[in-house]
């Protein structure tokens, strides 16, 4: 297999777990937005600096640049603007519309890889956030514009598992999926969590309900009900999305997951291939999330911060070591 064709598969990957996280992060903030008792930049800033756009967001909507609108230090509250600059942003990394043309992108430069199913359900977001029916239901429906946006994801991510031979170019696709989910769980937990622990007294109802928002931006609400039988702290939901194994968005899950995918690319007996040093600091990794499973005395954020930095650094000796990226 040629890098060039990883390298599309893998970003692939990337490209459609992130428009999916990014639609469930929308949704799940917006729900927030109404219910809880938050100041709005309180709710909304964490999504831009989840995604990694705090400083675009500001040079293009807070200060305005030459073709901005510079609407000042209340942008990062106007909720309005942070789910239209998420959504529609063209040159935005993050952003749904800019994901989805970067997987339908991707997906189109491998098509004698990926199955016609796959492609046809890629494409049909693509085309369906191109066109007006969806800027009118992300106008009118929001909850069902990212509804939408997930079950196509989810749809696509489904069909390449069930149409596609189980070899090399759906081991890439995967890895890319795990690493991208391994990030996003990893960011989107450090914010809230730094966030919500730093809110102050609040009615114990209000704390709850910021809690399981969180949960259901990963998709953990009821799997975490079933393992905690319903209850609630800020140790146990770090406990469970950094630890639990069992669950598909965990931290844990993900990494061991993302390393067993890799060492069916790259087996760790075949010294005389590229990849060595990609696996050893996955497997790194992957022990060390493993050995704080149980125990998350630690400081959460230092965690968090280790596997976001790790997931970047193991991303980059991807690149260079099996994609084909010039050193």
């Amino acid at each position: 297999m040629i890098s060039r064709v990883a390298d599309h598969c893998f970003w692939f990957g990337r490209y459609l777990e992130r428009a999916e996280s990014t639609a469930r992060l929308l949704a799940t903030t917006h729900n927030l937005a109404l219910d809880a008792e938050l100041e709005p930049a309180q709710c909304w800033r964490p999504v831009i600096v989840v995604a990694g756009e705090e400083d675009h967001y500001r040079t293009r909507v807070v200060e305005g640049a030459p073709d901005g609108e510079g609407l000042g230090e209340a942008a990062w509250g106007d909720g309005e603007r942070v789910e239209r600059f998420m959504t529609w942003a063209e040159d935005s990394g993050t952003s749904i519309r800019a994901s989805v043309r970067g997987a339908r992108w991707n997906a189109r430069s491998i098509r004698e890889v990926v199955s016609l199913e796959a492609w046809e359900a890629v494409n049909e977001l693509h085309l369906w956030l191109a066109g007006d029916a969806s800027d009118a239901e992300w106008r009118t429906e929001r909850h069902e514009f990212y509804k939408r946006v997930r079950s196509l994801t989810q749809l696509s991510l489904g069909l390449l598992r069930s149409t596609m031979l189980h070899e090399e170019p759906l081991d890439f696709i995967w890895l890319g999926v795990l690493l991208e989910r391994t990030s996003q769980t990893a960011r989107i937990l450090d914010v809230h969590h730094h966030a919500f622990t730093h809110l102050g007294d609040r009615h114990e109802i209000v704390e709850t309900s910021l809690w399981l928002s969180l949960l259901r931006s990963l998709s953990g609400y009821e799997p975490f009900m079933k393992r905690q039988q319903g209850r609630v702290s800020p140790e146990a939901v770090a406990r469970f999305l950094v630890g639990e194994a069992r669950f598909p968005r965990s931290i844990a899950y993900c990494v061991h997951s993302a390393h067993e995918r890799l060492c069916e690319i790259r087996p760790p007996d075949a010294h005389d291939r590229p990849g060595g040093q990609t696996l050893e600091r996955l497997r790194v990794l992957d022990a060390w999330v493993q050995g704080r499973r149980a125990d998350l005395d630690h400081d959460v954020h230092e965690i968090l911060t280790h596997v976001v930095d790790e997931t970047a650094a193991i991303c980059e000796h991807l690149g260079r070591e099996l994609l084909g990226y010039d050193p």
